[in-house]
């Protein structure tokens, strides 16, 4: 395989994820983002703890989609994530009225 076919072969990845994503925002509470991944999740628990004076934080979600390419079953019932950097929650939007996309016919 080429250079030019694996490129080509992760931008076509990264397409299909990037469309289910979009497909599947709505059914998510919030968006969580780490160093390593980005979830989508309906709960969501971040938690600041203290080991031998360093301090991390403890991310437990559930219900949660991860966003990763490569990994063949993105929707995970719990996840638990460990790390020492930021840790980003943000609530979605929830409108309460959603329209079609396409005019009935």
């Amino acid at each position: 395989m080429s250079a030019e076919d694996l490129e080509k072969y992760e931008t076509e990845m990264e397409l299909t994820l990037y469309k289910e994503y979009r497909d599947i925002v709505s059914q998510f509470s919030y968006v969580v983002e780490t160093e390593r991944r980005f979830y989508l999740a309906n709960s969501v628990d971040v938690a600041a703890r203290n080991s031998d004076g360093e301090i991390y934080f403890e991310v437990r979600m559930s219900d949660a989609w991860v966003w990763d390419m490569y990994r063949p079953a993105r929707f995970v019932k719990n996840v638990r994530v460990l790390t020492f950097k930021d840790v980003n929650v943000e609530e979605l939007e929830k409108p309460d009225l959603r329209l079609p996309d396409k005019e009935f016919g």
